[in-house]
């Protein structure tokens, strides 16, 4: 979205064939003596005001639009329905070009939008008394202020006299919600859900960019921008923040802590060297940088804490183990024990066990079908590899930058003749990991996309509300199951019903050569 300081020229220049190679329609709400006057009563409000600067005339947005678009709608019909949608819901008259650029690889729409809308009626106010008007058409109080010292009006000056009318209002105020930081944001919004909804394949929808979400946005560079080298720059860093961004997701980071990493090592830096130096963009990528290198500080604890966390449970796996095992044998080594030591023939006397049947069976409620997956659950499987595909790069990243560590302290560690001698060695060796792992970083986003997702962030998205639904439709199951009787699959053991079996096989084991060693010796 853009200013403009000269509504009736960028008009002409949108609107022209003579000043546009590739202009396909124009359409307009109104006349454009409507443009005029609306001009006109903006510089006078504008003068009124005594604002420092130029006058807002109106605005202008640029709506680019997919690429598919030509070959699918007619260009008039389509910009008069981007453009209707937009008085339908702002209420400002428009005027809009359809274009494509030199190389027909933007196709877009120039919309400008008034900020006032005309009144009913106009608003007329009568002069009731002679009114003076100097140079710069500001009201003065007598018409000695206005005249030169030959006692004539000076050239500019104007006297309106009484009983005519002097102010004419023909527009509303300006809207505010137009000056406001979230309108372009609104208005984004607004039209890229018109522009999804005449696209048939999802792989092709749009999204609108979340300058409050975990990503930094890279900027576009202009044809013949001054600052090219900046922004390419600013874009790298940003880029570098991004991977790390999509590094914390697969490395389980909770999104509020890499939200408050941005806040705090971002947003509140930049506000605050702007508070102190004014605007100075070439300091973004040193902030952008040391942020980086703080979330990715906070990524390695949490890995970490994560591979501790593993082990702690594989030990005490293994523990409760060998507890259980030692249980089976400590009976197991009784038994044996006792079958050196004679022992009379035990009475044994066997009680037959009598199942009595129940007479009447309750009757049973008609079982109903089994719950139906939903889509979402159904794609669990499918995400579960992906996320499996993620973990497994993401370990693969970790221990390259264990490697890069482990050389850093390497060097940090060298001293006397083998610093002069190893540390250029170990440098191209930090430096081409720190490439490596760069571009490990970048393969994550290279994973998701592969499956039609735009970023990590948006794969976790659907992979959580997959696995929720997915456990709900298991529980679903399992209360069907539960409630009329029928299990399609055997429930699986526990480790602890695994165990008691086994343990009460070797008994019997044992048991039975007892009994048979006794037999034995008996006869």
């Amino acid at each position: 979205m853009s200013k403009l300081h000269n509504v009736r020229g960028r008009i002409t220049y949108i609107s022209s064939h003579a000043k546009q190679e590739n202009l396909y329609a124009v359409y307009e709400t109104t006349d454009r003596h409507y443009w005029t006057e609306l001009a006109r009563f903006n510089q006078q409000e504008f003068l009124k005001s005594g604002t420092e600067g130029k006058c807002i005339e109106a605005r202008e947005l640029i709506i680019a639009l997919p690429e598919s678009f030509p070959d699918l709608y007619d260009p008039n019909r389509l910009l008069q329905l981007f453009t209707n949608r937009f008085k339908e819901k702002y209420g400002v008259e428009c005027v809009s070009a359809l274009h494509h650029n030199k190389r027909k690889t933007n196709y877009h729409i120039h919309l400008i939008f008034s900020e006032r809308e005309l009144l009913p009626e106009p608003i007329e106010k009568i002069a009731t008394r002679n009114m003076f008007y100097n140079e710069q058409k500001k009201h003065v109080r007598t018409k000695k202020e206005i005249l030169d010292d030959s006692g004539n009006v000076r050239k500019g000056c104007k006297i309106i006299k009484k009983g005519e009318v002097y102010e004419r209002t023909l527009f509303t105020t300006k809207n505010k919600l137009f000056k406001q930081e979230q309108y372009l944001n609104e208005v984004k919004c607004f039209y890229t859900d018109l522009i999804n909804r005449m696209i048939d394949d999802d792989k092709d929808k749009l999204r609108v960019f979340d300058k409050n979400g975990l990503y930094l946005a890279t900027k576009k560079i202009g044809k013949n921008n001054p600052k090219a080298e900046q922004i390419k720059e600013d874009n790298k860093v940003r880029m570098q923040w991004n991977h790390e961004v999509d590094r914390a997701l697969v490395s389980q980071v909770p999104k509020d802590e890499i939200r408050q990493v941005k806040k705090e090592w971002i947003t509140d830096n930049i506000r605050l060297s702007i508070s102190l130096s004014g605007k100075h963009p070439e300091k973004l990528a040193s902030i952008i940088r040391v942020a980086t290198i703080k979330l990715s500080y906070v990524i390695t604890q949490v890995l970490e804490a994560a591979n501790k966390l593993k082990e702690k449970l594989s030990a005490d796996s293994a523990e409760k183990t060998e507890q259980a095992v030692t249980e089976i044998i400590s009976p197991t080594t009784t038994i044996i024990e006792k079958e050196s030591q004679p022992e009379p023939k035990p009475d044994v006397t066997i009680t037959p066990i009598v199942t009595q049947a129940k007479s009447v069976e309750a009757s049973k409620p008609q079982i109903p079908p089994k719950p139906v997956i939903p889509p979402d659950a159904s794609a669990y499987t499918k995400l579960s590899e992906i996320k499996a595909k993620l973990d497994k790069h993401n370990r693969i990243i970790f221990e390259a930058e264990r490697e890069r560590n482990g050389f850093e302290l390497e060097r940090d560690d060298l001293k006397g003749l083998a610093r002069l001698t190893k540390k250029k060695e170990l440098d191209s060796k930090i430096a081409r990991k720190n490439e490596e792992i760069r571009i490990l970083k970048g393969g994550l986003s290279g994973i998701v996309k592969q499956y039609g997702f735009s970023t990590v962030e948006d794969f976790y998205t659907t992979f959580y509300a997959s696995k929720d639904a997915f456990y709900r439709y298991q529980k679903e199951c399992n209360k069907c199951e539960e409630t009329y009787g029928k299990k399609d699959t055997p429930k699986e053991e526990s480790f602890e019903e695994r165990l008691q079996k086994y343990r009460q096989a070797v008994e019997r084991q044992y048991s039975e050569r007892t009994y048979r060693s006794k037999d034995k010796g008996a006869r």
